[in-house]
């Protein structure tokens, strides 16, 4: 009798945790059809990218036992400002892209008899929050934590977002974890939840398209992200 009561506590006990800590949060695909962001190297928009992804770290977090919302998946969503909206009442917002580069970095190849731009001179994943979201100093604690736990299996950062040229110069908020100031950006002050942007990875890179187009890697960046995100809103 002694044994089912010690039983029937611990699994009472396991649920109070488990509720105890799980969370709310809203996944952003980010682009849409109509603009559907960067052109990969072999002519894929970024936006089945950033689907692929989005679906992959939403069933990551429903398997840990956190509500997802996903914002943006049916192609739609036109306006910046309406993502955040659409996620109020969520305890953390991501928005998931994939990076290119600045055009003087680029050149062609020709791919299935069309011409692509292309570039290999970078690779790896960034990290973004804004000083004028209410809640950055959480949404930096989250960013931090996703990179440190993307780092620890092995993806890099990309850092170039700081180089001192026009089109970049975004401080580093954390230059180890891959995470940048980017204020103005609407999609992260517009939010009143604490609101990180995620850039993947650079698929104009063409080593690095064809890693991110792998199914194991994609679920692999979804668990690490997965981490970074159950050590920061927890």
């Amino acid at each position: 009798m002694i044994s089912v009561i010690a039983a029937s506590a611990a699994i009472f006990a396991s649920a109070l945790f488990s509720a105890a800590h799980a969370a709310t949060i809203a996944i952003d695909v980010g682009h849409y059809f109509e603009e559907p962001g960067v052109i990969s190297a072999r002519g894929r928009p970024e936006f089945e990218f950033n689907l692929v992804l989005a679906r992959a770290i939403e069933a990551a977090l429903n398997s840990r036992g956190h509500a997802v919302q996903l914002v943006g998946a049916d192609g739609a969503m036109k306006e910046l400002w309406r993502r955040p909206r659409a996620a109020r009442g969520t305890d953390l917002f991501l928005s998931v892209h994939h990076d290119s580069m600045q055009q003087r970095f680029l050149t062609t190849w020709t791919y299935e008899g069309v011409e692509r731009l292309y570039g290999d001179r970078f690779a790896g994943f960034s990290l973004f929050i804004s000083r004028e979201n209410p809640a950055w100093r959480t949404a930096l604690r989250c960013a931090s934590a996703i990179g440190g736990e993307l780092r620890k299996a092995g993806f890099k950062p990309s850092l170039y977002h700081a180089d001192p040229v026009y089109g970049e110069s975004r401080a580093f908020a954390d230059a180890q974890n891959g995470v940048h100031y980017f204020d103005h950006l609407a999609v992260l002050r517009r939010a009143s939840m604490p609101a990180v942007l995620f850039e993947a990875g650079v698929i104009v890179n063409r080593e690095e398209e064809n890693r991110l187009s792998d199914s194991k890697v994609q679920n692999d960046i979804a668990a690490r992200v997965v981490d970074g995100i159950e050590s920061c809103v927890n």
